[in-house]
């Protein structure tokens, strides 16, 4: 059994144990619609920790773009690079949009709402906490613990999912980032062989320039996956649970036929989809993209340099065999296979849900 299996064997045995201990048989539902908020929370809170605890590598890395921007002189090059930086603004947007729309929903519209509880012979009227909260402690039915609680739970899930978005997109910017400077790297292979034979000494240092730049690019790169493996492994198992468990609301919600519900969780499906989509795409086109600096080396006319610069080509082709790849805790690579992977797995979950429960 390889890694990877044994690895998802793992995850299995803990998704089965948690459903059990979350579990009565009289009331297996009421424990099922508590442990979604309670993963989502968890994933998100890695996310803070995560944002918290690597700032400073965050602003190194911001300042690394920044100096790839002023290193950029030719309109051409500044262009390229303006299209990649614009690409980059419509995929945050789009990710803010998705994510903070499908929390804040589900969270507003469900503390918006009112139940009655019956104590002896007195009818109270409560407004039902959006995470489960340990009674024992405070007990949260009545005014005016009810509504501090409300607000504050609120104000947790505003904060978390601002973190959530904030981490994705800066995955998101930073990939597609190196991808422009991967962009132009290729510009600056083919203008190496324009400027062929008559200035020898020139062609040298053009080559030379391509190497460094090269190595900083994959040294971005290796500096971004190795502050967001983390997040991007407790993105891919919560998103797999919490998918399984939103599609089983859904489910739950059609049978009665609550329009608001299914509305909600199908919104909050759709982006937590999204949000794993961003991951696993960013993975795919960097490692597109960095072999793709090989291929493009070879494909150049390196045939009409001098034999001795055209060997260094040969470090270039070696280098970019070598893919940089952005994985889940060093586990998975981050793929477009990997996307896939996730949501029939998170099918397998649902399936075993509806077969026990129903």
């Amino acid at each position: 059994m390889n890694q990877k299996a044994r690895v998802r064997k793992k995850i299995s045995i803990t998704v089965c144990n948690l459903i059990d201990g979350f579990s009565d048989q009289s009331n297996i539902r009421q424990k099922l619609n508590a442990m979604g908020p309670v993963i989502n929370r968890f994933v998100s809170s890695v996310h803070y920790w995560v944002l918290l605890k690597r700032s400073d590598d965050f602003h190194k890395l911001i300042q690394h773009m920044e100096v790839d921007w002023n290193l950029v002189q030719k309109i051409d090059e500044r262009e390229v690079m303006l299209q990649y930086a614009k690409f980059s603004r419509f995929v945050t947007i789009i990710c803010g949009i998705m994510m903070q729309s499908g929390c804040l929903f589900v969270s507003f519209g469900q503390s918006m709402k009112t139940t009655t509880i019956i104590i002896g012979n007195e009818t109270f009227t409560t407004h039902p906490m959006t995470c489960p909260f340990y009674s024992k402690i405070i007990d949260t039915r009545f005014t005016p613990v009810n509504e501090i609680a409300i607000v504050f739970q609120n104000l947790v899930l505003l904060v978390i999912s601002f973190c959530n978005t904030g981490g994705c997109s800066l995955a998101a910017a930073f990939a597609i980032h190196a991808c422009g400077q991967l962009n132009v790297l290729y510009s600056w292979l083919h203008e190496l062989v324009e400027n062929k034979t008559k200035e020898s000494d020139k062609v040298e240092r053009k080559l030379a320039a391509v190497v460094q730049r090269h190595l900083r690019i994959l040294s971005f790169i290796s500096e971004v996956e190795s502050i967001m493996h983390k997040v991007a492994l407790v993105e891919l198992v919560g998103s797999t649970v919490v998918i399984c468990l939103l599609g089983y609301y859904i489910i739950m919600a059609w049978e009665t036929l609550d329009t608001a519900k299914i509305i909600s969780y199908a919104l909050l499906y759709l982006s937590l989809c999204f949000n794993i989509f961003i991951f696993c795409y960013i993975g795919e086109i960097i490692t597109e993209q960095c072999k793709l600096v090989g291929e493009m080396a070879y494909m150049t006319d390196w045939y009409n340099l001098h034999h001795k610069t055209a060997r260094g080509l040969i470090l270039i082709i070696a280098r970019s065999n070598d893919v940089i790849k952005f994985t889940a805790g060093k586990l998975f690579h981050l793929s477009i296979t990997t996307f896939g992977d996730v949501i029939k797995t998170s099918m397998v979950y649902l399936n075993f849900l509806r077969t026990m429960t129903m």
